[in-house]
C-alpha cells in the first residue's frame, strides 16, 4: 500500500514496483484517514509511508497501528529519520530516490518477513511440468514456462533469460527473478548466473555447458553444484 498526498510520489513507486514480481500494489491512498479505513477491512505486507501529510502525517498515523506492516518511509525530509527507526520502519528513502536504492529497500523488508510469506506461495504455485511467469521486456510481456528457461544471467539492473531461440531482457534483479523459480529446477552457481538443472549438459572444471553456452561456477556458489553430484 501506498501513502502519499502526492500523486507524483505514488506515479514513482508504482513504476518501480511494477518491475519487481514479488509485489503487488493493494491500495493507493493519499492522505492517512484513507490508509486506516482501508486497514480496518485488509492486510497487507509492505506500506510505503510518506511523513508529511495534511490533518495526520504518517508517524501520527503510524502510531494508530496496534499491529503495523513493515513500513518503508519515503520522504523529502531527513530529519524524522531518528524517530522513524524509533518506530521500527523497515528502511527511510530519502526522496528523490532510485530505482537501486528502492530495491535494497525492498530487499530487506523481504529478509525480514516470514519465510512462509515471502516464499511458500511461489513454491506451491510452481510445478516442474506447467508453470509459467510473464516477463516484461520493453513494452512487452512473454508468457514463458519455466522448463523453457536455459539460464539467467544478471546485466546491471536488468536479468536476461536465456531460451532456447530467444533471450528475453527484464528490468529486475537477479535475486528477484530468482524468488519466482523453483530451488528443484534451478540453482544459483554464481553471483551473476542462475541456470535450469535439466539443461546441464555438462560440467568440467569451474564450468558449466549449456548448448552453446558456458557457465562459470563462483567460489561462493561450488556447494550448490557439488550437491547435484552426489
Amino acid at each position: 500500500m501506498i501513502v502519499d498526498d502526492e500523486s507524483a510520489a505514488h506515479d514513482i513507486i508504482e513504476n518501480y514496483a511494477n518491475n519487481l514480481p514479488n509485489l503487488t500494489l493493494k491500495k493507493s491512498c493519499y492522505n492517512a484517514f484513507e490508509a486506516i479505513e482501508y486497514l480496518s477491512k485488509h492486510e497487507v505486507d509492505l506500506i510505503f509511508l510518506d511523513i508529511n501529510m495534511p490533518k495526520l502525517s504518517g508517524f501520527e498515523f503510524l502510531k494508530t497501528l496496534a499491529n503495523p506492516p513493515k513500513v518503508v518511509v519515503t520522504t523529502a525530509y531527513s530529519e524524522f529519520a531518528l524517530e522513524g527507526y524509533e518506530l521500527s520502519v523497515s528502511d527511510y528513502l530519502l526522496k528523490p530516490f532510485s530505482m537501486s536504492r528502492f530495491i535494497s529497500a525492498i530487499n530487506k523488508v523481504s529478509d525480514s518477513i516470514s519465510p512462509k510469506v515471502v516464499r511458500k506461495p511461489t513454491k506451491e504455485v510452481v510445478t516442474p511440468s506447467s508453470s509459467s511467469i510473464f516477463l516484461k521486456d520493453n513494452k512487452k510481456h512473454y508468457k514463458v514456462k519455466l522448463e523453457d528457461i536455459l539460464f539467467a544471467e544478471a546485466y546491471g539492473n536488468y536479468v536476461k533469460v536465456y531460451l532456447a531461440d530467444q533471450v528475453i531482457t527484464t528490468h529486475q534483479t537477479l535475486a528477484n527473478f530468482e524468488a519466482v523459480l523453483s530451488e528443484n529446477q534451478f540453482i544459483r552457481t554464481h553471483k551473476s548466473y542462475i541456470i535450469s538443472i535439466d539443461k546441464i549438459e555438462l560440467i568440467e572444471g569451474n564450468r558449466i555447458f549449456i548448448k552453446d553456452h558456458k557457465i562459470p561456477i563462483g567460489k561462493m556458489y561450488k556447494l550448490n553444484v557439488s550437491k547435484l553430484l552426489r
